[in-house]
């Protein structure tokens, strides 16, 4: 049985990118590139979740521009693409960033999401996640991927570490 996760703990938020951060949705057009629609209650949260002091990762089986070019856009430096297996990058990015899987939080929302899911010290899963992955998540969102659930797992854990309210002064002034 996992141990109740410490959300203290949490210093870099690892995230899917198909189905979590979009719907799933890959749109190929004729030239063969592929275009991904991403929510910008996701996209908030992740400069918010940087603001906090606090790392991303995006970890995708998928190549595509459109990720790259998002990532970039949030300020999301650790971009791991075409990735099959992905707990070895992820336990690589750990090591390079001198952190312990306790300080990890990782989204998912199919199978091949599960090895860094039950690695993690906190799991997530999107509302529309397969069963088996929302089996091992600490959290499973009330919104689907691509619909603001990134943001959701975001607000859960600054609000429960007490970092919200000092991150949302700014928008209260």
């Amino acid at each position: 049985m996992k141990k109740e996760p410490n959300l203290k703990n949490i210093k870099l938020l690892a995230l899917d990118v198909d189905g979590v951060l979009t719907d799933g949705t890959i749109i190929i057009g004729p030239d063969g590139r592929d275009s991904k629609p991403f929510n910008s209650l996701d996209g908030h949260g992740i400069r918010m979740w940087k603001r906090a002091g606090l790392e991303a990762a995006l970890v995708t089986g998928r190549s595509s521009e459109a990720v790259s070019f998002r990532a970039k856009e949030l300020g999301v430096e650790h971009v791991f693409q075409d990735c099959h297996h992905k707990l070895p990058v992820v336990e690589s990015l750990l090591e390079r960033l001198g952190l312990s899987p306790d300080n990890l939080a990782y989204m998912g929302d199919d199978l091949t999401d599960l090895p860094c899911m039950r690695y993690a010290g906190f799991a997530a899963a999107v509302a529309n996640a397969v069963e088996e992955v929302k089996s091992y998540a600490d959290y499973v969102t009330a919104a689907g991927g691509g619909k603001g659930a990134v943001r959701e797992v975001i607000e859960h854990i600054l609000k429960n570490t007490g970092k919200w309210q000092e991150l949302i002064e700014r928008y209260l002034k």
